[in-house]
């Protein structure tokens, strides 16, 4: 019985054994097909997608051959920002045909007409403020402050985002949409890193206008405190992909016959002006000039008005959206065609009203002339004489568009400026066309020859003058010549803008943008002392913060430890003790990573002089370097953090951040 109950378990256990030994080979072929899996995982049609990558690999080659990878990508900027800029124009377009056909179906209807003129705008314009609020809240404005202020060197990650653009492109079709009611035009940015920013500043004007040259100019005037000379042709050449891209899809669309300039004007050449016409521009130029230094004026009361009252305070940090519809149905109701808006040439869009002003006919001549019939549709400077006196007219749309701009500036919506202070002083300069055309008795005579005045030329030049003294730069001078593809008025148009930028620098008066960035608290250096001159002399080391993570030549792999876990500066200052903080040089963050690799698992420990090279200090600055000095040098350089000395003794380090810190601390102050 013992013997049989033996040779069972023998069997028992061969059984298990065997059951054993066949998991263990299921589980290693299980496993081997896993690594086998891992390495090459089974992905299908081979063969095409090797074929591809050659291909794509060959076309690098090629294309790396002919220029530097970064030159393709300044082209593709150009061209993926002229065609979003071109899509935005045509949803525009569309969106301002429909509201002038249903206001159109509406005629007989002044009631109805009135609705539909007003909460057409009212509309879009909540839903540009809601919209861009609720994705991204930095997208109000055009932009220009906040994009100078990055490339002076601080950093604002938010802004640079695709959430930003989203919303500021959806809100600026809305905004544009509203029409001539709200008078705002548009801008364009880019989510850009790097070198790649100075670049898409200027891309952003030259895709919008389809002016290279100018775009690049006005993003260096307005934009760059420090221009490097290395991103001056990338500039230039983006800036021509762009305009050559929108050109090209303007073409192809049908809206020009073929490449020419956005507002095609046809001056005589044989005798633009005559020379005692050079005095009358610079007249204007003084006329524009003081112009501008009115507008800056309500636009900083007004700004500040915003600032100070509680109502308006809390309205615009709870209903936004509310506020802009009651600005917008304010606006609209002025400009309604059956009441005032008649006089303000308010059926016509931004594009036509600047079409028009730069009409080479004289108004006054055509309104009195019988045989000429007066269609709207074929003249759209027709508009402009509804009582038969243009002069009434555009004095009455210089009066309400100074104080309609003002308060559209203060819309928490994308928008942009410079447009509408371009029309402004078109506006300007085709009065005082007009009005010299009038007291020449209808021209200048010379040597028994007529030769009439040429109003648009005075609008040109009132066009360039004016929005060049409202952003204090030259820039508007040379758009003005490629917006129109006129080259006979350079000079008169040059003069203007000289004159009347002499007369609106004056006094250290901030500008368009600089009052912007005073208004948001933007820690732009060169806006400050527009404001306060004072803190020109303000020195460093009255307003710079407690040191940072310090190191001892002798420091371990604790101490380094210990400072990489507490900072994210790139350049760690070494000093020679903790009690003497002589400066002995800096080590990057990344020596300091090798450091504490090669000390892992090490019984004994060296110190950080023995392994890392300290790399001495070429610039330091003295506490008594003023703020504006160290932000200077810390732009030209290009560089991280500078260190604050005094006689050999650490005193602190200055850092971009700090910069910001310190800035926003002065805006606060003032």
């Amino acid at each position: 019985m013992d013997c049989v109950q033996q040779i069972d378990s023998a069997k028992v256990n061969e059984g298990d054994k065997t059951d054993v030994e066949l998991q263990n080979q299921r589980d290693k072929f299980i496993e081997g097909q896993r690594l086998l899996t891992d390495e090459q995982p089974w992905k299908p049609w081979k063969r095409s997608r090797s074929w591809v990558k050659d291909f794509l690999v060959r076309v690098r080659c090629v294309m790396g051959s002919l220029m530097g990878m970064e030159w393709y990508c300044f082209a593709a900027l150009g061209i993926l920002t002229a065609f979003l800029s071109f899509l935005m124009d045509l949803s525009v377009a569309k969106l301002l045909r429909a509201h002038q056909w249903l206001y159109s179906q509406l005629e007989g209807h002044c009631l109805l007409q009135f609705l539909c003129w007003t909460l057409y705008p009212v509309s879009l314009s909540a839903l540009s403020t809601s919209f861009s609020q609720s994705i991204c809240p930095f997208s109000a404005g055009s932009g220009v402050p906040e994009v100078r202020t990055i490339l002076s060197g601080v950093d604002m990650p938010h802004y640079l985002s695709l959430t930003n653009l989203f919303a500021k492109y959806v809100g600026l079709i809305c905004t544009l949409a509203a029409g001539s009611t709200v008078f705002l035009g548009k801008v364009k940015e880019e989510r850009t890193e790097g070198a790649m920013l100075v670049v898409a500043a200027a891309v952003g004007v030259a895709s919008c206008f389809g002016a290279p040259i100018s775009g690049v100019l006005f993003s260096v005037e307005v934009m760059s405190t420090h221009f490097a000379l290395k991103d001056y042709c990338p500039c230039f050449f983006a800036a021509a992909c762009g305009a050559l891209t929108f050109h090209l899809l303007s073409m192809w669309s049908g809206e020009q016959e073929t490449l020419q300039a956005l507002f095609q004007t046809s001056f005589s050449e044989d005798l633009p002006f005559y020379p005692v016409e050079i005095l009358v521009f610079a007249i204007l130029g003084l006329l524009c000039g003081a112009g501008s230094c009115v507008y800056l004026f309500c636009h900083r009361w007004i700004l500040l008005f915003i600032k100070t009252n509680k109502i308006l305070i809390k309205v615009l940090s709870t209903e936004k959206a509310l506020y802009s519809a009651m600005v917008v149905f304010l606006l609209a109701s002025v400009t309604f065609p059956l009441s005032a808006g008649q006089y303000m040439a308010s059926k016509l869009t931004i594009k036509q009203l600047l079409s028009s002003l730069l009409d080479s006919r004289q108004w006054t001549s055509q309104s009195h002339n019988a045989s000429v019939v007066l269609q709207p549709n074929l003249c759209p400077w027709s508009e402009w004489i509804p009582s038969g006196n243009p002069y009434l007219t555009l004095g009455f749309f210089l009066f309400m568009k100074l104080w309609m701009l003002v308060l559209a500036c203060t819309l928490p919506l994308p928008a942009g400026y410079f447009m509408p202070v371009f029309i402004y002083g078109a506006a300007i300069g085709r009065l005082f066309g007009e009005g010299l055309a009038f007291v020449s008795l209808n021209g200048v005579y010379l040597d028994q020859d007529r030769n009439p005045i040429n109003p648009g030329g005075y609008a040109l030049a009132g066009a360039a003058a004016f929005s060049g003294a409202v952003t204090h730069t030259l820039s508007p001078a040379l758009l003005a010549l490629e917006l129109t593809g006129q080259s006979t008025h350079a000079a008169p148009i040059l003069l203007a803008t000289l004159v009347a930028n002499a007369l609106a620098r004056s006094g250290q008066r901030p500008s368009f943008y600089d009052a912007l960035s005073i208004s948001k608290k933007l820690p732009h250096l060169p806006s400050l002392l527009k404001v306060c001159p004072k803190l020109s002399s303000v020195q460093i080391g009255k307003v710079l913060g407690p040191g940072g993570p310090v190191l001892e030549r002798t420091a371990g792999p604790t101490e380094v430890q210990q400072v990489l876990n507490t900072c994210s500066q790139t350049q760690i200052p070494v000093v020679d003790t903790l009690d003497s903080r002589i400066l002995l040089g800096s080590i990057n963050r990344s020596d300091l990573q090798t450091f504490l690799c090669h000390n892992h698992n090490k019984v004994l420990k060296k110190q950080l002089v023995d392994m890392c090279y300290i790399r001495p200090v070429s610039v330091q600055l003295s506490p008594d370097t003023t703020v504006q000095e160290a932000h200077g040098v810390l732009s030209v350089l290009c560089g991280e953090s500078l260190f604050v000395t005094e006689r050999g003794r650490l005193s602190g380090v200055v850092t971009w951040p700090e910069m910001k810190r310190m800035m926003a601390d002065l805006a606060d102050d003032l």
